[in-house]
């Protein structure tokens, strides 16, 4: 860890466990991760993460936050094991990332990618119900027509949870940018996963939208205990959704802690080299990012 981080702690959020875990085991353990690309990328020379540590609680929401290229949708891939560290070990609920099949994580930690364009037009519920899919035993014969009742059932319910029962029939390619994200958050609710982890949910989206999908996200959360890890690029976001935030600098922790501990001028300022204004929400009393007024 560089100089001049620091690492809150603060006491344990809800419970919630998987794989038969003990209720006290971490939703995540992250202990001395190192991560970087393979050869032939032009980030092969240095470390896309260094030295990461840390514990995500069970029913927290964890905000990953840093300036572009500070390894934070890096690091959102290797605790759903698309990518995989050099060095160091991840644990979801007292169990290594690296003895457990894809299928069986996307059944406790469901991904919500940045870029979740869709090609085909599929239709709203068969896209949520594509979120059921690791709940099935795969053959060679696997495809559409292979869900049950009980899948159509929780697709309804995740459609509901996020307002778009509705838009069932309709082309997915045939939606908003806004509702096209809450498909996608839908058919990541359809895995009935533990731990929800969102790359970005509320980029490009209008002020409207952004609340939408906050809203959705923290119901879930206290709802049924999710665990809800997000990065965001908006400082204020994280500070009023999340009860901790983490922020990377150049691959490395540099803080964690409560929005209060994180979302300072002085460590903004460290981070990302600029000044900024921060004072209070007026109704949550959390900091709130404000730029600076403009030169004349």
């Amino acid at each position: 860890m560089e100089k001049g981080s620091i690492v809150v702690r603060t006491a344990p959020y809800g419970h919630r466990s998987a794989f038969g875990a003990a209720a006290s085991a971490a939703a995540y353990l992250v202990q001395s991760v190192r991560f970087r690309y393979r050869a032939g990328s032009h980030r092969e020379a240095s470390w896309v993460l260094d030295g990461l540590t840390f514990q995500v609680e069970p029913g927290e929401v964890l905000g990953i936050v840093g300036p572009n290229g500070s390894g934070k949708s890096s690091l959102l891939k290797l605790l759903a094991k698309v990518l995989q560290p050099q060095e160091g070990k991840i644990e979801m609920f007292g169990r290594e990332l690296t003895s457990l099949a894809q299928d069986e994580i996307a059944r406790t930690a469901a991904l919500v990618p940045q870029d979740s364009q869709q090609i085909f037009p599929f239709t709203v519920l068969e896209t949520v119900l594509m979120g059921r899919y690791p709940h099935h035993e795969r053959t060679a014969w696997a495809g559409f027509g292979w869900e049950n009742e009980e899948d159509l059932a929780v697709a309804e319910q995740a459609m509901a949870a996020a307002d778009i029962r509705h838009l069932a029939g309709r082309a997915v390619t045939d939606l908003s940018g806004g509702e096209r994200q809450r498909c996608v958050i839908a058919r990541a609710l359809a895995q009935r996963p533990d731990v929800l982890l969102l790359d970005e949910p509320t980029a490009f989206l209008d002020l409207p939208h952004q609340i939408d999908i906050c809203t959705i996200v923290r119901r879930q959360q206290e709802e049924r205990g999710l665990t809800v890890i997000l990065v965001s690029h908006d400082l204020t976001l994280a500070s009023q959704y999340c009860d901790r935030i983490l922020m990377l600098k150049e691959g490395r922790l540099f803080r964690l802690g409560t929005p209060e501990a994180v979302i300072r001028p002085e460590v903004i300022r460290d981070v990302y080299g600029c000044e900024v204004l921060v004072d209070r929400h007026p109704e949550s009393g959390l900091p709130r990012v404000t730029l600076p007024a403009r030169s004349l």
